[in-house]
């Protein structure tokens, strides 16, 4: 596993649990806004977080916290996600996996194995925006495909988006709800301006608190619930 680095302890990562986050690195995608830019570009002078330091840690710290949170990055595209998320289970730890969905075929399997207990799934755009929000070749039938996965698993999930108000307008995140159309929780999540991936989108304009909470009002005629949080 190619890992960036590891929280410790965070009790907002996973709903209602004190959890632990492993943060991969790597992505395929290249949103403009991403706040964990020294993943995509990883440092190649910093030196790597290793495996066995972070399941030696999980293991020490069984019974204190009660799950872990797999991040990135884009976690899916790691070729060993699978045998990590075993380890992670073995030592008996709900998971919960935050994706882009790209990847339909390994969160299937990754499903299927009983390897996760909590899905957070990115919704990034619109489908006829999503190109230009990545800046990334998406096949938006792969993202679909994973909506349905998600939707359908049984599992505790979540749909989200990050607002930035030069990217996505109040339609477009009603377009996006219709794409999620029956899901449990859409989570509207604030741009807050920090360490991003191109530091011009440092100077971008948020939507103000009042303006998440209208947008997501009529968003609860396609999803069951709709929230706003700060990031």
């Amino acid at each position: 596993m190619l890992i960036g680095g590891c929280t410790r302890f965070s009790l907002i990562e996973y709903p209602g649990r004190i959890c632990a986050a492993v943060f991969t690195k790597g992505c395929n995608f290249k949103c403009p806004y991403c706040h964990n830019p020294e993943l995509i570009k990883p440092d190649p002078h910093q030196a790597p977080v290793l495996e066995h330091e972070v399941l030696d840690f999980l293991k020490m710290r069984h019974g204190k916290l009660d799950g872990v949170v797999v991040t990135g990055g884009e976690p899916t595209i790691q070729t060993d996600l699978i045998p990590f998320l075993e380890k992670i289970k073995k030592i008996g730890y709900p998971v919960k996996l935050n994706t882009n969905g790209s990847l339909p075929a390994v969160l299937k399997s990754i499903i299927g194995l009983g390897l996760v207990d909590y899905v957070a799934m990115d919704i990034k755009a619109p489908f006829d925006k999503y190109w230009n929000v990545t800046n990334s070749l998406v096949d938006l039938k792969k993202i679909m495909r994973s909506v349905n996965l998600v939707i359908n698993s049984g599992l505790d999930y979540e749909f989200r988006t990050t607002l930035v108000k030069s990217l996505l307008t109040p339609e477009d995140i009603l377009e996006i709800s219709k794409i999620i159309k029956g899901a449990k929780l859409y989570i509207l999540q604030k741009f807050v301006p920090s360490k991003l991936l191109d530091p011009n989108f440092l100077k971008e304009e948020t939507y103000s608190d009042e303006e998440l909470i209208e947008i997501a009002k009529p968003l609860e005629e396609f999803v069951e619930k709709c929230i706003v949080r700060q990031n």
